[in-house]
């Protein structure tokens, strides 16, 4: 189901480290900025707790945010988050613009469907092994999904889900297929445990010995 993000921010008019700490110690807020779309770079100030709850939603991500500054509303979407290096705390956003006429790059989450129930898996002992958990992805913001499906059900052993293999929302390309076939990445495959091939193998040569032995009597 589709979500509203809206983000409420403020003017920001002094920069710099010493005025982003008293920001973030005094405020209760981080910087941020907002860019793109032809305009100019605008420096703003948001909720450090507010964009923190916001980040606990995984659409957020791959979602057309609202930015509501001095009663005009921006449409954006995040394309950086710096984080403190070993507290929990976030430290600058980085927003860009969105024109409904002019596509976007964003990374949006990957979704692997029936996965325990897939007959590879629940019924000859597989393992799914995946590669990638995300892909980014180049649409008009009104295309923008916000997550792909990947349906295990029919992936057999030892088969490779490719990007090509996997179905996109009309009007969504992946950029990376738009580099060539080499860019064709694995995205999951299901492979039988180290541990079982390593018995399979180990039992087929105790029953060839065995045969052997029968024959030379």
């Amino acid at each position: 189901m589709s979500q509203d993000f809206v983000i409420e921010a403020f003017p920001r008019d002094d920069k710099g480290r010493g005025a982003s700490r008293r920001l973030r110690r005094e405020e209760r807020k981080i910087p941020a900025i907002i860019y793109g779309a032809g305009k100019e770079a605008t420096p703003i100030s948001i909720w450090h707790n507010e964009l923190k709850k916001a980040l606990e939603n995984e659409a957020f991500f791959s979602h057309i945010l609202t930015i509501e500054l001095e009663g005009k509303k921006e449409s954006v979407i995040l394309k950086d988050l710096q984080r403190h290096p070993y507290k929990p705390l976030l430290t600058h956003a980085d927003f860009l613009r969105v024109d409904k006429d002019h596509e976007i790059h964003v990374n949006v989450p990957l979704h692997f469907l029936n996965e325990e129930t897939a007959p590879a898996i629940k019924l000859q002992g597989g393992v799914a092994n995946h590669q990638i958990n995300e892909v980014e992805v180049i649409c008009l913001p009104q295309n923008l999904p916000e997550f792909l499906e990947v349906d295990m059900t029919a992936v057999e052993m030892d088969q490779v889900v490719h990007l090509s293999d996997l179905k996109l929302p009309k009007g969504v390309r992946i950029a990376a297929l738009l580099q060539g076939e080499d860019h064709d990445l694995p995205v999951v495959a299901i492979h039988k445990p180290r541990a079982a091939k390593t018995e399979d193998t180990d039992e087929g040569e105790d029953g060839e010995a065995g045969e052997e032995g029968e024959d030379k009597e």
